[in-house]
């Protein structure tokens, strides 16, 4: 599903989308029609504008993350400051991308992101990661009485987060742990399910707060 107010640029991408293969679902050219559609036709990847009319981006990406957790978020805009990567990410958005990319770069992001990569414009990725440990770094609100123990992870499935949370691609993992990319994949989707976490955004968060993204220190 594609979202922009602009109705070149919103025809534009879904044209370079379909003629790669994609089948484009929906498009919408303010945020309230947005949410409607995406409720609607369920897509698997938004390519999601952040300025639009009648609901601001940031928040039509916490509407349909929260009513269907499964569907991935990439943000397709013309500011990459910092203050609106970091809104987008905490509204549920996986990736972020600015409108200078190219078709093939932003092909290939859309791609990525339906796998499952969060995928950001160079330069953006270390921003968010810098966040996410900062708020790591605040004191953690004490365990309230009755609540549950952390899941279990095996041992492999604490091996990828440790290297999702460094910002590693599937293929990136499947390469260097010699397995398949359907096998890192899984491992992943078994981890949101323990975690009671929806992406892999959510999932880097908490794994910087447990501190698997720093080395495992030697024995």
């Amino acid at each position: 599903m594609v979202v922009d107010d602009h109705p070149m640029w919103r025809e534009a991408v879904s044209r370079d989308l379909t003629d790669a293969g994609f089948a484009v679902v929906a498009t919408a050219g303010d945020g309230a029609e947005a949410v409607r559609r995406a409720r609607a036709c369920l897509p698997q990847v938004i390519v999601l504008d952040l300025n639009l009319p009648a609901l601001p981006g940031v928040e039509v990406c916490r509407q349909v993350v929260a009513h269907d957790p499964a569907v991935r978020v990439l943000v397709l805009s013309a500011s990459g400051e910092q203050a609106d990567v970091l809104e987008a990410v905490k509204s549920g958005a996986t990736g972020y991308l600015v409108k200078s990319a190219g078709r093939e770069e932003l092909l290939a992001a859309v791609r990525r992101t339906a796998a499952g990569d969060p995928v950001f414009t160079p330069g953006l990725a270390g921003l968010v990661l810098g966040e996410f440990r900062r708020l790591a770094g605040r004191p953690a609100a004490p365990p309230s009485a009755g609540q549950p123990a952390v899941p279990q992870l095996t041992a492999r499935e604490t091996e990828v987060l440790r290297m999702v949370a460094k910002g590693l691609s599937y293929r990136q993992i499947a390469d260097r742990l010699v397995l398949s990319h359907r096998t890192v994949q899984n491992h992943v989707q078994n981890t949101l399910g323990k975690l009671q976490l929806h992406n892999r955004v959510e999932l880097v968060r908490y794994a910087i707060e447990t501190g698997l993204d720093t080395p495992e220190p030697r024995a």
